[in-house]
């Protein structure tokens, strides 16, 4: 009797599933598409510039070198023959 309670659920769920998808599914397709639609359309912002000249938009933050005092001593190296 549970082996079959738990088929029925378990076929049920799947069917729930099933149904909701191809409601769902449909609307958000769609939803999409006419945002995909809708961007070409818009006038672009960017302003065209002059040959030759440089506009930089972003400038990663420099790192801070550390202070010669706390890097270390400093060993000279000398080469060995032998």
């Amino acid at each position: 009797m549970q082996l079959l309670r738990f088929i029925f659920i378990t076929i049920l769920v799947f069917w729930l599933i099933r149904v909701l998808i191809r409601l769902i599914l449909p609307m958000l397709f769609g939803n999409m598409a006419s945002k995909m639609n809708q961007r070409p359309n818009e006038p672009r912002q960017k302003k065209r510039q002059p040959e030759g000249s440089i506009s930089i938009d972003y400038m990663p933050p420099k790192n801070k070198q550390g202070n010669a005092d706390k890097l270390g001593d400093f060993v000279d190296y000398e080469e060995v023959k032998e």
